[in-house]
């Protein structure tokens, strides 16, 4: 499923928070999803966020939009208590 950066459009590469308003895929399942390589990860250009942050890391959206096809939240246990 990995794809060369030149298969992308310019348009097609946006930062996390830009992917979880796209998709509604939280932001740290697409982490999860690039880290165990299932998506593409681009230096970012590291524009500024106006929070003291920079951006670093963009993904390629249609690669995110794929898997969001599939995609079914796991829901959270409660924590055990003895």
């Amino acid at each position: 499923m990995k794809k060369h950066p030149a298969a992308f459009f310019p348009q097609d590469l946006v930062y996390v928070h830009e992917a979880e308003e796209a998709t509604g895929i939280p932001r740290s399942v697409i982490r999860q999803w690039a880290s165990r390589g299932k998506i593409n990860k681009f230096p970012g250009d590291g524009r500024a966020t106006g929070k003291g942050h920079s951006y670093r890391t963009m993904y390629a959206l249609p690669e995110i939009r794929e898997l969001a096809k599939s995609y079914r939240a796991a829901p959270q246990r409660k924590p055990s208590r003895p």
